[in-house]
Parts: C-alpha cells; sequence; structure tokens
C-alpha cells in the first residue's frame, strides 16, 4: 500500500494522505484520475448486457406508443420510493398516467401480492411493473397471467433459480445475468432500463427533444443508492456524483422541500441523504402511509411539496422517539443476556411492545455496538413475529434466513448478506436462536479475529482543519464499499464532554499544544465509549474517527466524528 501511494503522489501530484486513502481502497495510480472524477459515460456499459434488457425496454416502448394504463409496484423504501418516482416521471413525460402502489409494511409486507394486482388489473391497467421488489413474487405473478395483465419485474435481489412468470426481469442478480452489475440498488436498474427504452424510441424515430431529459433525474438514483447502502464503486460512484450535482441545482421540488425541513444548510452531501433525506421518506413506511416519500419525489408544485415534507418530517420525530424507547429495552436484554462474557453470534431480541416498522432501525443500532449479528423482533398478539436482522461483513445473514426456511424453524424469510426480514412464531424463538448460533459461529470467530478499525491516518486537533476535510472530500462521495477515511488522534484529552440530542456525546479534545476540535460521539450516552468520554480530563486518549464540515453555524466548521477510544495509558484504565 504505501508503495501504491508513493507511486500515486509522484505521477499525479496528489497529496500524501489522499494518495494513502485511495490506495487503502485498492485504487492505483492508473485509475486515480478516473476514479476522482468519476462520469457516467465512462463507467455506464451497454445496458444490453443485463439479461431480458431489450424485451424490457421494448415492452415499455410499446407500452408508451399505445399509450397504456402502466401501474408501478414499489417497495417501501426510499430505493422503491425513488425508483417508483423515476419510472413514473419518465412515462409522465409521454402523457401517460400511471398508477404508484406502495405496499403497507405491517398488513401487506414486503412485495406485490395477488390481491394488489386485481385491484390494478380492476382498475384498467394492462402493465404491471414492479420496482425494487418482484423477483420472488411466483404466486403474484401467476395471477397477474390469470388476469391477463403483462408483467415487468425491474428489481435486484437476490434471485432463485425458479423466476415468476414475466414479459421481462430485469435484475443483475439473476442467475444467468453476467453483466456484474449486481451491485446496484433498483433505482440504478430502473434508471439503465429506461436508457434503453430512450434508445430503442430514438431509433424508431422519436424526435430528441420529445424525450425525458434522464440526466435531470438522476438527483433520485443518487438518493437511492447511497440510502440502499449499495458498494460505492463503478456506476454507482458516477450516479451518485452526478446526481449530486443535480440535486444542488433544486429541480426536484420534494427533494427541495424535504431538504428545507430537515434543516440542510449548504449543498447537498453524500450523507446528507443518508442521515437527512432518506430517514424522513422512511418514515412513511415505517409508521405513517407508505405512499408518502413517492408521491413526495413526483411532485413539482412547491407548496404541495412543502405539505408533505412536513408530514414526513413530524412521522419521522415520531418514529425517534418510538426508536429511542424500544432500543432501550432491547439494549437491556442484551446486555442481560450477554453479561460478562462474550455472548452469542448472533442477537436476538424481542417484544409484544415493538412496533414491527422500526425492528430493522433496532437491530441496525444493535449490529453497530455490539458488532455481531442482530434481529429485532416485533410480535403481535397471535405470537406471530415480524423480525429484521442486519449483519456485519463476513457474515451472510441472507444465507443464514433461507436455510432457516429449507429447515422449517420459521415461516418465511429473505434478504441479502447484509440485511433480512423473516416471520417467526414465539414458540418457535428458542430454536431460531440456535439455528443461528451455531450456523454463523464459525464466520463470527474469523471476523472476531479481524474485527478492528482501520486507520488511514494520524493526526492532531490542530491538523482536523477544513482544508484537511476539503483534500479528503475529493476521494469521495464516501459510504459502503468506499469508507469514510479514518483518522486516529493520539494523547488528547477530554476537556469539555456532555450529552446532547437524542443520546449522543458532545465532547471538546484538547492536545498537549492548547489547540482543541469539538468532537461527537452518535448514539453513545448508553455505551463504554460514551463512559471514556464523559470520564473527565484525567486522563489522556487515543481517539478515533472521521472528519465532517457542520454547516449549521453559517460559514462552516470541523467537527471530528469518534468512533472509538482507549486510554492513552491503558495500565491506568
Amino acid at each position: 500500500m504505501e508503495a501504491s501511494a508513493l507511486a500515486m503522489a509522484q505521477k499525479l501530484g496528489l497529496p500524501d494522505i489522499l494518495c494513502r486513502v485511495l490506495a487503502a481502497r485498492g485504487v492505483g495510480a492508473t485509475e486515480a484520475a478516473r476514479f476522482l472524477q468519476p462520469k457516467l459515460r465512462d463507467e455506464m456499459p451497454d445496458p444490453s448486457t443485463l439479461t431480458d434488457m431489450e424485451t424490457a425496454a421494448a415492452r415499455l416502448g410499446a407500452a408508451i406508443a399505445r399509450r397504456e394504463r402502466v401501474a408501478i409496484f414499489g417497495d417501501y423504501d426510499v430505493d422503491g420510493a425513488a425508483s417508483s418516482a423515476l419510472l413514473w416521471r419518465y412515462l409522465s413525460h409521454f402523457g401517460l398516467d400511471p398508477t404508484i402502489r406502495i405496499p403497507d409494511r405491517i398488513t401487506e409486507g414486503y412485495g406485490p401480492n395477488p390481491g394488489a394486482v386485481r385491484e390494478l388489473a380492476e382498475a384498467g391497467a394492462s402493465l404491471l411493473v414492479t420496482v425494487d421488489c418482484g423477483t420472488t413474487s411466483l404466486e403474484t405473478a401467476a395471477e397477474a397471467s390469470r388476469l391477463g395483465l403483462d408483467l415487468l419485474v425491474l428489481d435486484h435481489h437476490q434471485a432463485n433459480l425458479e423466476l415468476p412468470e414475466a414479459v421481462a426481469l430485469v435484475n443483475p442478480n439473476r442467475q444467468d445475468d453476467l453483466s456484474g452489475l449486481g451491485y446496484m440498488a433498483a433505482a440504478g436498474v430502473v434508471f439503465m432500463t429506461l436508457v434503453a427504452t430512450t434508445r430503442l424510441l430514438r431509433r424508431e424515430g422519436s424526435p430528441a427533444g420529445d424525450l425525458p431529459d434522464l440526466m435531470a433525474m438522476l438527483d433520485l438514483v443518487s438518493l437511492a443508492t447511497v440510502c440502499d447502502v449499495v458498494p460505492l464503486k463503478g456506476l454507482n460512484r458516477a450516479f451518485v456524483v452526478q446526481g449530486l450535482n443535480v440535486m444542488r441545482q433544486g429541480g426536484n421540488a420534494g427533494l427541495a422541500a424535504l431538504a428545507r425541513v430537515a434543516r440542510l444548510s449548504g449543498p447537498p452531501q453524500c450523507h446528507h441523504l443518508g442521515f437527512l433525506l432518506g430517514p424522513r421518506i422512511n418514515a412513511g413506511g415505517r409508521i405513517g402511509d407508505a405512499s408518502l416519500g413517492s408521491r413526495l419525489l413526483c411532485l413539482d408544485d412547491a407548496a404541495a411539496a412543502g405539505t408533505l415534507a412536513e408530514r414526513l418530517d413530524q412521522l419521522n420525530a415520531e418514529r425517534q422517539a418510538m426508536e429511542r424507547e424500544m432500543l432501550t429495552e432491547a439494549e437491556a436484554e442484551v446486555a442481560s443476556e450477554i453479561g460478562n462474557g462474550e455472548g452469542p453470534p448472533v442477537l436476538l431480541v424481542g417484544s409484544e411492545r415493538w412496533h414491527p416498522g422500526i425492528v430493522g432501525l433496532i437491530a441496525a443500532r444493535l449490529k453497530e455496538r455490539y458488532r455481531r449479528p442482530a434481529f429485532a423482533v416485533a410480535f403481535d398478539e397471535s405470537g406471530k413475529g415480524t423480525a429484521s436482522g442486519r449483519s456485519v461483513i463476513g457474515i451472510d445473514l441472507g444465507r443464514l434466513v433461507r436455510q432457516a426456511v429449507d429447515a422449517g424453524i420459521i415461516e418465511k424469510g429473505g434478504g441479502h448478506a447484509m440485511a433480512a426480514g423473516l416471520t417467526v412464531r414465539r414458540d418457535r424463538l428458542g430454536e431460531l436462536r440456535a439455528f443461528l448460533e451455531t450456523g454463523a459461529q464459525a464466520d463470527y470467530e474469523s471476523v472476531r479475529e479481524t474485527d478492528a478499525l482501520r486507520i488511514d491516518g494520524t493526526v492532531s486537533a490542530a491538523g482536523l482543519t477544513s482544508s484537511l476535510y476539503t483534500m479528503l472530500e475529493k476521494a469521495g462521495p464516501y459510504g459502503a464499499g468506499h469508507e469514510t477515511p479514518m483518522l486516529a488522534v493520539a494523547r488528547h484529552r477530554v476537556t469539555r464532554a456532555n450529552v446532547v440530542g437524542n443520546g449522543h456525546v458532545a465532547a471538546t479534545l484538547t492536545g498537549e499544544d492548547g489547540r482543541s476540535v469539538r468532537t461527537i460521539a452518535f448514539k453513545a450516552a448508553t455505551s463504554d465509549l460514551g463512559s471514556i468520554l464523559m470520564a473527565g480530563p484525567d486522563r489522556a486518549l487515543h481517539v478515533a474517527g472521521y472528519l465532517s464540515l457542520d454547516q449549521y453555524r453559517g460559514a462552516g466548521e470541523v467537527c471530528f466524528h469518534i468512533r472509538d477510544a482507549a486510554h492513552a495509558d491503558r495500565r491506568s484504565a
């Protein structure tokens, strides 16, 4: 890595710290320039490399030509909402009036269902397009066929050998697809399908001026790509970089309104999508009307968008309050189970008092704190539990869930390596816990052996400046598969610390030269990290974290986000 970083610095004249960041992420000197300035024209292959793409484009082209009534069925998360809005905006450009149907998370669950298909067919739809779902919906596809409703599936989830009956199923993760684009979010798949459709329409004689401006819709693709936590590599990096540029122009009334209610000051950055905008869109699907997010992203009227955005902001505040209460219960249950030992390789907690729309967030918090996979289950009065799980790199949660289904332990379940969902009866919970512990033990032991923060460089409080932040951002955007640079601050003292917001710890780190930096440790108030930071200024600490630019104070002030800390003199700890 050192040699690669040095070669990059000499060849391209880039700062040493930037070259170290790139080299640590596998970027060599030959591809660094392209990596730092990703462009769609360089990264996007011919859409036809995706299986069934030409058939899908032809069917959409026919629907446009015949002015058919099209129904769009999307998932209730950000990727589903953005994918639905993207397709809706494209078809609406041609005068079509598509219907968007988002299922209720609680009463309908994930993916299209036969009842919804019947409703859409009765309303006059002749083409049903599922986005961010549909790959495993065999029963629903059969019902659509029986009703004479053409089905087009645009998805990215893992596929079984048996596929649903459809006119076309475009999914880079179907087992006969060789495109190598399985890392895309569903919105990326939809975008590529629309590129193929536009190419077909142009080939058939449609004037360029009559075709939608797909580049202007990249803000939706960027939002979905970041919020679905897919790897920020290759084509995805180009989607996010160019989509953020589009978003900064404020053309999408819904996104602009959401940015206002989220009190986002300054131009939107990658982390704003994941931590400010995305959670508000998701709030509708978690505890409110699941269709609010897609409706917001389809709006062009600023006043209407403002009303919807405020409603989502309110729902998000309610969601945060519910999450805090549930997390307190979940952490108490985990602490009781673990005690003073290592604990199980997979955490499994549940309650009848929990909201099923929030269990995924609880699982994510537990995964982050205890650095192992976690499931949270919400049980109803009948004992039926809806569970969501989150994993760590190295433990394939989707595989474990599919095996549990095959073993007959759970009623249904699915997902991918990092996230999964399942349905389990309360009287089978102990059996599921034992199954997960046995299935994950070997991988967990391997993960624990390598469980450490990778540090990109060491710096003092005096060196944590806005110019360093700007320099590091040249290698952004950062996210899944391209982690934010982690910096170590050695032997600094906490000169002030207090709990702020929803359980965060704000602290001031001061070096031996008297220079200080503001820091924050999110959700750390009740953790070991919080205890170390709140212990007082009598001990020097080694601290690891990442740099950000806080725009809430006007011109922008650097803030160091702490991920971990240790006493500099462990013998006195």
